[in-house]
């Protein structure tokens, strides 16, 4: 299982990678796109939607199960990625880079740090 360590992560097996602009890119881990097989379908927020921390904002759908995506962090939606909805697949092949969800606005920078480190994150798929 990849655990890239630049990244920080949620129990919930969401990805968190803070951008230079400011804005933290969001998707789903490997561990998750793994768990849940091939995915044939996602729905992310508009942008301009307010998301905050824990609650769904979105779902994944494989061809075992639909599951909800939770946001890492509060703020507000400021990109998502079109290709994503065009060709579900590619949070199979690609999690990390172009299989990134969205992009959020960060309202509380100290809610990144509260969030897994890549270690911690890899000892919670051990178990």
């Amino acid at each position: 299982m990849n655990v890239p360590e630049d990244l920080r992560y949620t129990a919930e097996h969401e990805w968190v990678r803070v951008e230079p602009s400011g804005v933290v890119r969001v998707g789903i881990t490997d561990f998750a796109q793994d768990s849940l097989g091939d995915i044939v379908y996602v729905q992310l927020p508009a942008v301009g939607s307010k998301v905050s921390s824990g609650d769904s904002f979105g779902e994944v759908e494989s061809t075992k199960s639909v599951s909800e995506i939770y946001a890492p962090i509060s703020g507000e939606v400021t990109a998502r990625n079109e290709g994503v909805e065009a060709s579900p697949e590619i949070i199979n092949s690609d999690p990390y880079e172009e299989g990134w969800l969205v992009e959020i606005q960060i309202a509380d920078p100290s809610e990144v740090e509260a969030l897994l480190t890549a270690a911690a994150y890899a000892e919670l798929t051990q178990s």
